[in-house]
């Protein structure tokens, strides 16, 4: 980036390291915290606004204020906001259609909702946090948002989900999920892998379950399942979460080969790293953590819940036309290695 161009929140932290007066900034701000440069290796294409999630606390909104500020000798430029990706927003590829999106009051899962909202889509958004989910309607107020506050692994959700939706079901994102624990297997709880399993797998299984009468009459419609990079290789979950995602893969499969002869597409994404992803129980475990260490620190780049977003709204939307039964890597090319 030339010194004219001023560096803003948006620019990358890539930017910011390559230039002359926001790579100190940025270094030191690591090295007052005890970190090293090469922790924001896989953040180089995300924008510097982004250490606010995701240092979870530790880097709040005035440190990234200030960081600016002496970035531009003491005065605040105007932030147009195009030094890194940007969301595209495609008018009306969703107008006319019922999709409903599990996961919605946060991260990946409100992301998704958020754009197919805004795309004209009727949402019928799901989450287990009532306040949550106010608040996406509250930040989208023209939208046709329906809200259920709801967990996916009891069958009364499930109902109230399908009965909210109503008749017309156009498609389906099961976003919803939860981490284990890094736990190996001798380690991992009875209690652990039920849960695991049952929101990763069981949730998505009985909400797909419920919502195939109304495409299998319509003759068509779309089913996005969340997997994970853990999908694709054993080195990066625990146990429990692993297994997950392999199942969520198998179910995908399963059903593509099913119902496409019926007009209904079920395919997946895989993330990578996520900058917003799903948290951890605060307690890992310390053999699965260093055993899985050397492999995470492999991982290209992160992603924002928005990109994930992208590619789950592709598959979903009719521009996924001739896609059905794919499983998505939206890794950055972490499965590549």
């Amino acid at each position: 980036m030339s010194e004219k161009t001023p560096l803003t929140a948006s620019s990358t932290i890539g930017a910011w390291l390559d230039s002359e007066n926001g790579g100190p900034l940025v270094r030191g701000l690591l090295a007052a915290s005890g970190a090293s440069e090469e922790i924001l290796a896989p953040l180089r294409g995300l924008p510097l606004q982004q250490l606010v999630a995701l240092s979870q606390g530790q880097t709040p909104q005035s440190v990234v204020d200030d960081l600016v500020l002496k970035a531009n000798d003491g005065v605040m430029p105007t932030d147009t906001g195009d030094a890194g990706w940007v969301e595209q927003v495609t008018p009306g590829r969703f107008t006319g259609k019922t999709v409903i999106v599990t996961g919605a009051a946060s991260g990946i899962g409100r992301a998704t909702a958020a754009r197919i909202a805004r795309e004209g889509g009727r949402v019928i958004a799901v989450d287990v946090s009532a306040e949550k989910l106010g608040s996406l309607e509250e930040a989208l107020p023209d939208a046709d948002i329906v809200t259920v506050t709801g967990d996916i692994t009891s069958q009364e959700s499930v109902d109230a989900i399908a009965a909210a939706a109503g008749e017309r079901i156009d498609g389906l994102a099961n976003v919803a999920g939860i981490n284990d624990d890094f736990s190996p297997l001798h380690e991992t709880t009875d209690a652990m892998w039920e849960r695991v399993m049952a929101v990763n797998v069981t949730g998505a299984f009985k909400l797909t379950r419920a919502v195939l009468p109304a495409m299998m009459a319509a003759g068509r419609g779309s089913i996005v399942n969340i997997t994970s990079e853990a999908g694709l290789r054993g080195s990066a979950s625990g146990n429990a979460y692993t297994t997950s995602k392999h199942a969520v893969i198998g179910m995908t499969r399963s059903a593509a080969f099913m119902y496409g002869p019926q007009g209904i597409r079920v395919n997946a994404v895989a993330p990578g790293g996520v900058a917003t992803g799903i948290p951890f129980p605060p307690h890992v475990s310390e053999a699965g953590q260093a055993r899985l260490q050397p492999f995470q620190a492999s991982i290209p780049t992160l992603a924002t819940a928005e990109q994930l977003a992208a590619s789950i709204t592709f598959l979903l939307s009719d521009d996924g036309v001739n896609l059905n039964g794919v499983i998505l890597p939206s890794d950055g090319g972490w499965s590549v290695q």
